[in-house]
């Protein structure tokens, strides 16, 4: 999956529900980097459509929420906390 500028939404039939965007969202928090796309999804708590599937991974991917590597492997990337501490520190303006 390359980096866009901008999610492709012309195509989507049906948005999911914020519960389960958040539901994906912390099972790729808890198994960071362990998972590829088609595992993540059939691993999941709650079974879902993969097409639904598909437009939460791309929403994630393009907000910057999670990263997938060269071996297609998806990990959490979104520290906010981590992020304002060291913005706040002096010496790496």
């Amino acid at each position: 999956m390359s980096h866009a500028t901008a999610m492709v939404t012309e195509n989507i039939l049906r948005y999911p529900r914020l519960d389960t965007v958040l539901m994906v969202e912390e099972f790729v928090k808890e198994h960071d980097g362990e998972f590829k796309k088609r595992k993540l999804w059939e691993s999941l708590p709650k079974k879902m459509m993969y097409q639904t599937f598909c437009v939460i991974i791309d929403y994630l991917f393009y907000s910057g929420k999670i990263s997938i590597d060269n071996e297609g492997k998806i990990g959490w990337a979104y520290y906010p906390e981590l992020a304002r501490k060291y913005y706040q520190l002096t010496g790496l303006r």
